[in-house]
């Protein structure tokens, strides 16, 4: 057994070490900066459901893992974490109901998920002191079937960017490489879990900000069909983009967190009834003879031709393995990163209100332009082209999936690119602009479909994910999709070497 302190670094990259810019009640004790805890060993390298099978067997306990877990954080330079509330998280792990879905099990939250007491920074200079007032209503389904919410994970400010680097917290590391960025905005997200801290985590995707960083981090994602996680309290609905979830280590992990996070919720007019089984119904599907469309680019983005090989290839083995048709059909969906951008930027305004145009310069570059280009172009004749892009992108979906049932693409156009970014505006020798990171992910954030990111190979040493989209509210077959990719071609659990 190894005896650690627990003591929290200041990050030079950051203002202020972590906790430290709380105010009141909602600041750490500091107290618990020299406790000193015993750890039995590293924490769980498996995947969450098979560390609840162990609380059951009583192989470990909620607390050893939560320790490991603290332990972990503290030894890691991937800076993956914002916040952390260990003394909570200890007493609340001590007295875990582990006969629960995930009770006792250390799940980490989001840096952009609201949960009573905790930052509320959206991972921005300007909201830095910013305290929750509520829980999401995500948040309360967790605490309900016994998940142990011990810390926050850093994201990109607003989400809006797909590399988690923040005047606030500084860069976030990719654990596969750490010169390399995990992706965003569920960057601080992908690297705990891929980097072998914690076994799950909670995300959002409203441009590709699940299945971005799962594909750039070797990990599951899915976006679900819009409303299928409600997305209350306080919800503010335009542009009708961002779907909650998670990043895990296995489908089956991700199907658990669907049984509990998923169904209507009155704060949320847009969410869907709820549905059981997820995980029971796990390769319960028949696939044979579904159709299916192997577009790497979608017909609207620029991807490396190596990326575009692999996906062609373990799309063919996917389609051989379930007995499905391959269908050569014309795939273009609408690019419009701009118009997705220009959208999403009322909502910035709502959250920054009074503070801006003053703090601008304590903005990422890539917020304040967004902000700056958002005001200078969004008037009605731009709402109504945002509105006239979204129209084409219906029918474009509609009329793929009248004719296949699945379209597999690359998840992203290239690995993982430097970890402080700029996005990259080429791909190889070719240039296409910064809009090209999010071009594959966008258009089902505006169709609403399902989309996954299953793990597929490296290049370089570094991930590459394939997304596979399906019609709306199917999302159970794409589970079983990757289950079969899963059990065939077996993909790391964590990142090989992953620094703990």
């Amino acid at each position: 057994m190894v005896a650690f302190t627990l003591v929290y670094r200041s990050n030079p990259t950051r203002r202020e070490g972590l906790n430290a810019h709380l105010p009141g009640p909602a600041r750490r004790s500091r107290s618990c900066q020299a406790k000193v805890f015993t750890v039995t060993n590293s924490p769980w390298q498996d995947d969450a459901c098979s560390l609840m099978e162990a609380f059951r067997n009583k192989e470990r306990s909620p607390k050893e893992e939560l320790e490991a877990t603290l332990a972990a954080i503290e030894s890691s330079s991937l800076n993956a974490f914002a916040y952390l509330e260990p003394e909570r998280a200890l007493e609340r792990a001590e007295k875990a109901d582990v006969s629960q879905p995930f009770g006792g099990l250390p799940v980490a939250v989001k840096e952009l998920d609201a949960v009573k007491d905790w930052p509320a920074t959206h991972a921005s200079i300007p909201m830095k002191d910013e305290i929750g007032k509520y829980d999401s209503t995500v948040v309360e389904r967790l605490r309900a079937c016994g998940a142990n919410l011990f810390g926050q994970t850093t994201a990109s400010e607003f989400g809006g960017v797909n590399c988690t680097h923040t005047k606030l917290h500084g860069s976030t590391l990719n654990p596969w490489n750490q010169e390399r960025t995990p992706g965003g905005s569920s960057g601080g997200a992908a690297a705990a879990v891929s980097g072998g801290i914690c076994t799950l985590s909670t995300a959002g995707d409203g441009g590709g900000s699940i299945r971005i960083p799962a594909g750039f981090c070797g990990l599951f994602g899915l976006k679900a069909t819009f409303g299928r996680i409600p997305m209350g309290p306080y919800l503010e609905p335009e542009p009708l983009t961002v779907v909650y979830g998670c990043v895990s280590r296995s489908v089956r992990d991700t199907a658990r967190w669907l049984d509990v996070c998923n169904g209507t919720d009155i704060h949320d007019p847009f969410s869907l009834p709820r549905i059981e089984g997820w995980e029971k119904n796990l390769d319960s599907y028949d696939l044979a003879g579904k159709r299916v469309a192997i577009a790497p680019t979608l017909g609207c983005a620029t991807v490396l031709p190596a990326i575009q090989d692999m996906i062609v290839s373990n799309g063919e083995l996917l389609a051989k393995d379930c007995g499905m048709t391959v269908v050569d059909i014309p795939v273009n969906f609408p690019e419009g990163s701009m118009e997705w951008a220009i959208a999403n930027s009322a909502g910035l305004l709502n959250v920054l209100g009074d503070r801006y145009p003053e703090c601008e310069q304590d903005l990422t570059l890539e917020i304040g332009f967004a902000l700056k280009v958002a005001l200078g172009m969004y008037d009605l004749k731009m709402a109504a082209k945002v509105d006239a892009f979204r129209s084409r992108v219906f029918e474009a979906f509609a009329e793929v999936f009248s004719q296949v049932d699945f379209v597999i693409a690359s998840t992203n156009p290239d690995v993982a690119f430097n970890a402080a970014g700029p996005l990259p505006a080429s791909v190889g020798e070719v240039n296409c602009g910064m809009g090209n990171n999010g071009a594959l992910t966008i258009p089902c954030n505006i169709s609403g479909n399902p989309a996954v990111n299953i793990p597929v190979g490296n290049l370089d040493g570094l991930p590459v994910g394939m997304q596979v989209i399906s019609r709306r509210h199917e999302e159970a077959l794409l589970l079983d999709l990757a289950r079969v990719v899963e059990r065939e071609r077996p993909w790391p659990i964590i990142a090989p070497g992953a620094p703990l």
